[in-house]
């Protein structure tokens, strides 16, 4: 843990430039509903704090190049899909943002399925074998549509009921990093919205909740 520790201390410089954009034709697996349950999507309108976590926890998102497809994607995504994003934080191996759309479920899917081969075609590009074999190994076999599994099942959402709970979800979200010992304020986590909400700005645009 120590060495992404340092990587995220001294990376405190501008990201690559953003990449190409998001394609409308995308094939997300988005798995069945299975019945009501506080961890599942259950009004798909309303706002949600949800998790994306990556497959055996692998440390992907110390490239600052894996961070900028998802930040992309989220841009794209509140441009063109009815994405809020009222807040969100990137860390090592996963991801939690609060999040609202007119279908929900399926943008978060295109999300997952969109940043996955994206990521992954990276990957490939960088010749990063011990990573993929491992993608590859975490892939189940009656999964017969890939290669590779990048994301773990599911999202982990809660739908936030009230404001009270907005707030304590914006709070954990953007001191997660503060809790972990990453940095000492908030605001110092460069991939995470606490910039936008305690300096006025950050590394893309969200929606404030005020």
């Amino acid at each position: 843990m120590g060495t992404i520790l340092v990587y995220f201390t001294l990376y405190n410089r501008s990201l690559a430039p953003r990449g190409n954009a998001y394609p409308d034709a995308l094939r997300p697996n988005t798995a069945k509903n299975m019945g009501r349950s506080r961890y599942t999507i259950t009004e798909p309108d309303r706002p949600h704090f949800l998790t994306c976590t990556v497959q055996e926890w692998l440390p992907i998102f110390t490239r600052p190049e894996n961070v900028q497809m998802i930040l992309d994607c989220w841009q794209y995504q509140r441009q063109h899909k009815g994405l809020k994003l009222y807040g969100y934080v990137i860390l090592e191996n996963h991801l939690h943002f609060a999040a609202q759309a007119p279908q929900l479920e399926k943008t978060v899917a295109e999300f997952k399925s969109y940043t996955a081969r994206n990521i992954l075609d990276y990957l490939q590009q960088q010749k990063q074998t011990r990573l993929l074999r491992q993608f590859e190994f975490a892939k189940k076999q009656h999964k017969t549509d890939r290669n590779y599994q990048f994301w773990q099942e599911g999202t982990h959402a809660e739908l936030i009921q009230h404001e009270a709970m907005m707030r304590e979800k914006l709070d954990y979200i953007h001191h997660n990093p503060v809790k972990r010992g990453y940095v000492s304020k908030a605001e110092h986590w460069r991939y995470s919205s606490a910039g936008n909400y305690y300096l006025d700005e950050g590394l893309i645009e969200i929606d404030y909740w005020l």
